[in-house]
């Protein structure tokens, strides 16, 4: 099972789908998991399918040895002539994001590793934030150490926040937010908590956020499908 950690030093790609209907959900799905089984690209590690739950969509957690192997993914035939037209098709938007992971933070027993596939049965919640260059570096620090307190939400097992390097459909810079919960309850009552409830150190990470990203989208999602080189 492909895990996450700070002493990761590969490059994490996420791609986010989006699509208007469930049933294109459900073509997006079956397209990933062909791809994701039969991968053999050189420097490819893992591939972890994730299905949408507030909304359509698809997200791909996606573990790479390093960009030149990525890129030599992308210049090829099979990415450039089928892949791409296929999902082009089903979607109403398509971002491929490169990150490096820059933050990890879990529950005292998981010792500082997330462990992302079906198994983990969890509720996952990713966000991206867009942010000027210059501002990036405060982001990351107001998402992922300003966060803290988040150990003690109930529910709550793990958040990873991805800086991001470059990408394919967003412009300009972006910070992503990675967290897992026991369930969808527990993520919305944390989401949906009142302000005059919110801890102070919670308040105080919040308008940090809010005074430098420039917006924010997200979606929930639970995985359905993972794969390693290993395996």
């Amino acid at each position: 099972m492909p895990t996450i950690s700070i002493e990761d030093k590969h490059l994490t790609v996420l791609n986010l789908f989006t699509t208007d209907a469930p049933e294109k959900q459900d073509s997006l799905i079956q397209e990933m998991t062909k791809i994701v089984d039969a991968a053999t690209y050189e420097g490819w590690m893992s591939s972890t399918v994730h299905a949408g739950v507030d909304s359509p969509g698809t997200a791909n957690f996606i573990q790479w040895r390093s960009g030149e192997d990525l890129e030599k993914r992308y210049a090829g035939e099979e990415f450039k002539h089928r892949t791409l037209p296929v999902f082009g098709e089903i979607t109403t938007s398509i971002r491929l994001l490169q990150n490096e992971v820059a933050h990890v933070l879990t529950q005292p027993s998981q010792g500082g590793v997330v462990e992302i596939g079906p198994d983990v049965d969890a509720h996952t919640a990713i966000a991206v934030f867009s942010v000027a260059e210059e501002n990036q570096a405060e982001l990351i620090d107001a998402l992922g150490n300003g966060q803290a307190g988040i150990v003690d939400a109930p529910g709550f097992r793990s958040l990873v926040i991805l800086k991001g390097l470059r990408a394919r459909g967003l412009e300009g810079s972006f910070v992503v937010s990675y967290s897992q919960w026991d369930s969808k309850e527990a993520y919305d009552a944390h989401r949906n908590l009142p302000e005059e409830k919110l801890p102070e150190g919670r308040k105080k990470a919040e308008a940090r956020v809010n005074a430098v990203a420039t917006s924010v989208d997200g979606n929930t999602y639970r995985v359905v499908h993972t794969r390693s080189a290993a395996a």
